[in-house]
């Protein structure tokens, strides 16, 4: 066997849906060569990072190993898979290969956090090569709901990577390139493809896939219908969606207007990247108040129901001066991403509640995914031909189905979790090890790590509430009145309407006037003593064990 192995290492993105993160190394064990594929981020919830801003990628495992990363390669600037670029960057810094449009997107990224737009590189698509270390890897254009995504060609020494990467086959997508057969045939005509890692998404759809092209008819039938002003809704980043909603506005002889910072972005980064032309002129909010309401469409965030996006803001009242009203129709042309359901039926009865029509996908009707479906990644499987088949990007069941499909067809193939490492060198993917992974939390500005308790801690404090207890102690370590107890996220009163704060007191002062002088002296035993009063009284009385913080202050001789 050879010395050098060539090993494949997902660090997210594979047992869940986002945060896509993946390592490939070729070289003699332990001293291989690294690319990093795609640095994303996963969005959070208040049931489990309560307060947290964005869930990143845990990259600890390449620390210790910088100096053998070559580069950085980002397949499409969708969030799940630049997101967490700008946030990790200044502890990979390396440099990063990405087409133009997910360029354009990545500097203002970089820019907007301060980081050197040179390090982001524009690169054109297959047969332009980049060679860094043992690797030789091209960008192939693939169709997906964003301008210029694409999968990688991995060239190693011990054989050929197809990397997918999202993508669906559509031949007409509105926005960007098309799917072609032949780009796929002429990759394995050259050499064939020893691994295949593969989007998993829509691996439990048995339809064929749909083209973008095909939505504008039933858009436009369904906007000239409407008799109010109608808003629609799509990620922001779905530049072809924006052109075929605004295009069957116009006709349907609406005035567009576009609102959400992410949505305009988004539209200004693919002009400049010359992938967007000829979309439909927009009016601004302050012009769109002077349209006749029935003769108005609004292109707004927030599809997956976002507090802050503008869809939301509309449904709880004004946004921009403009406001939804009796008759008028809001359409969601988007899936709703799992665990996102409670936010946009939020929406959803906040407009109800104002007499306003919502219209959802219809079942594929105003939407289409830009991921493949069963059939589509059947008929790339037998255009790759790869030896070995990797699924990534899905949760745990989708990666097991795509499997399961792979072997049927005869192709070796294995679920790799996040934190799998997978020898790739031989016929069949091998175990290699287990390496530990996790996800860091964008908290405000501060990143924090999944065990450093500060999340944990916020959802004990938001289950059970909080209780802070101030005991003063003087020279000589006698308590200087009682100890003083405020309450947070805690019922206010006990059983028989006591005070539940009074009765902590003085539970405390009798507690702590029977302790003996050597607890009084150590803080530790102390603290431990109050926390446990403070606990057994609030489950009597309420039925709840708070988070308690103890201040004890002492005063010092002169």
């Amino acid at each position: 066997m050879s010395a050098n192995r060539l090993i494949y290492l997902p660090l997210g993105g594979a047992g869940e849906i986002g945060m896509n993160s993946y390592v490939f190394g070729y070289g003699p064990k332990g001293k291989e060569r690294l690319i990093l594929v795609d640095v994303g981020v996963t969005f959070p919830d208040m049931d489990g990072s309560p307060g947290v801003d964005l869930i990143l990628p845990d990259v600890s495992w390449l620390h210790d190993k910088l100096d053998r990363l070559e580069a950085i390669f980002i397949t499409h600037a969708h969030e799940d898979h630049i997101g967490a670029l700008a946030p990790l960057w200044p502890e990979l810094g390396k440099k990063v290969y990405a087409r133009r449009f997910t360029a354009t997107i990545g500097r203002l990224k970089f820019e907007e956090a301060g980081l050197p737009v040179d390090q982001i590189v524009v690169v054109e698509p297959r047969p332009a090569t980049i060679e860094v270390g043992p690797f030789k890897v091209q960008f192939v254009p693939v169709s997906h709901s964003i301008p210029e995504s694409s999968a990688l060609v991995i060239d190693t020494p011990a054989g050929r990577i197809f990397h997918s990467a999202d993508f669906k086959i559509d031949h007409t997508p509105v926005v960007g390139e098309g799917w072609d057969d032949a780009r796929f045939t002429d990759i394995v005509a050259e050499r064939p493809v020893k691994v295949m890692t593969c989007d998993s998404t829509n691996v439990f759809s048995t339809h064929a896939g749909r083209s973008e092209a095909t939505l504008a008819e039933p858009l436009t039938e369904l906007i000239r219908s409407c008799s109010g002003m109608v808003v629609a809704t799509t990620f922001g980043s779905n530049v072809a969606r924006l052109k075929t909603l605004a295009e069957a506005g116009r006709a349907a002889d609406r005035t567009i207007c576009v609102l959400g910072r992410s949505m305009k972005r988004m539209l200004s980064a693919a002009e400049e990247a010359a992938v967007l032309s000829g979309f439909p002129k927009t009016v601004t909010p302050e012009e769109a108040l002077e349209v006749p309401r029935r003769n108005l469409m609004l292109l707004v965030t927030g599809s997956q129901g976002e507090r802050r996006a503008a869809s939301a803001q509309l449904s709880r009242g004004k946004y921009l001066g403009l406001e939804m009203k009796e008759g008028d129709t809001f359409l969601f042309s988007s899936k709703t991403i799992p665990g996102n359901e409670r936010d946009v039926l939020r929406v959803w009865n906040a407009f109800s509640e104002q007499g306003v029509q919502v219209i959802d996908d219809q079942g594929g009707r105003y939407h289409v995914s830009g991921h493949a479906n069963r059939p589509d990644l059947e008929h790339v499987h037998r255009l790759i031909l790869p030896d070995m088949l990797i699924p990534m990007h899905g949760e745990h069941r989708h990666l097991a189905e795509h499997v399961r499909i792979a072997t049927e067809s005869g192709i070796a193939a294995s679920v790799a979790v996040n934190g799998t490492m997978l020898d790739l060198t031989g016929d069949v993917p091998v175990v290699a090890e287990y390496v530990e992974t996790g996800r860091i939390y964008l908290d405000g500005t501060a990143m924090v790590g999944a065990m450093d308790g500060v999340i944990r801690d916020r959802i004990r404090m938001a289950l059970n509430g909080h209780v802070t207890v101030t005991l003063i102690l003087d020279e000589t370590n006698s308590p200087m009145g009682e100890p003083w107890v405020e309450l947070m996220g805690l019922a206010t009163t006990g059983r028989g309407d006591r005070p539940l704060a009074e009765t902590m007191e003085a539970d405390l002062d009798q507690v702590i006037g029977r302790l003996g002088r050597k607890v009084l002296a150590d803080d530790v035993k102390l603290e431990e003593e109050i926390r446990r009063v403070v606990r057994q009284v609030s489950m009597e009385e309420i039925g709840k064990k708070p988070e308690v913080n103890v201040v004890i202050s002492r005063l010092v001789a002169e």
